[in-house]
């Protein structure tokens, strides 16, 4: 069997980390997102493109619960999140990296990373991936004591990806 119809075939046994069932999701009366169907898989890298004003934020809100879908359902883990807070979703293992980095620009770089982790209470599993982060992204470590927001953009972007990190996310 070729490797992709043996992963094919264990996804298709294992239930999707993430799916969204049918979920119309509106601001006002403005219908954002229609009969969304998709499934992500444990492991799977998904990427979501489309123009402006094609859903992509609003799908990122919709599985944070930053907005809520008016029908259908968003499934994380096997269990329905619809009615969870956000902070309960992420304290599940949901982490997001938002556009436009929102770091605390004027807490430092380390701080930074150290709000990834606040729901963490594993003093050497967060010095362990402390350590990872500054593998994945060496410059930021060099950073360590410089105010977030004097960083250029694409040391702010390893800062909110390593932030986010921290956290042990099972969905990035």
């Amino acid at each position: 069997m070729p490797i992709s119809d043996a992963r094919q075939t264990k996804s298709q046994r294992l239930p999707p980390l993430l799916e969204f069932n049918d979920v119309n999701t509106y601001y006002g009366e403005l219908h954002v997102l229609k009969g969304v169907n998709y499934r992500v898989g444990e492991g799977e890298i998904v990427c979501l493109l489309g123009g402006n004003a094609s859903g992509k934020s609003t799908t990122m809100k919709t599985i944070l619960g930053i907005v809520k879908p008016k029908s259908g359902t968003v499934t994380y883990g096997g269990t329905i999140i619809n009615n969870l807070a956000t902070a309960e979703r992420v304290k599940r293992g949901i982490a997001p990296v938002p556009e436009a980095r929102r770091l605390f620009p004027r807490m430092t770089v380390l701080e930074n990373l150290e709000m990834g982790a606040f729901t963490r209470s594993d003093p050497e599993g967060i010095e362990a991936d402390k350590e990872r982060v500054f593998e994945l992204f060496p410059r930021i470590k060099e950073r360590l004591t410089q105010l977030a927001g004097t960083l250029s953009g694409g040391e702010q972007q390893m800062v909110a990806m390593g932030r986010a990190l921290m956290a042990r996310p099972r969905l990035l």
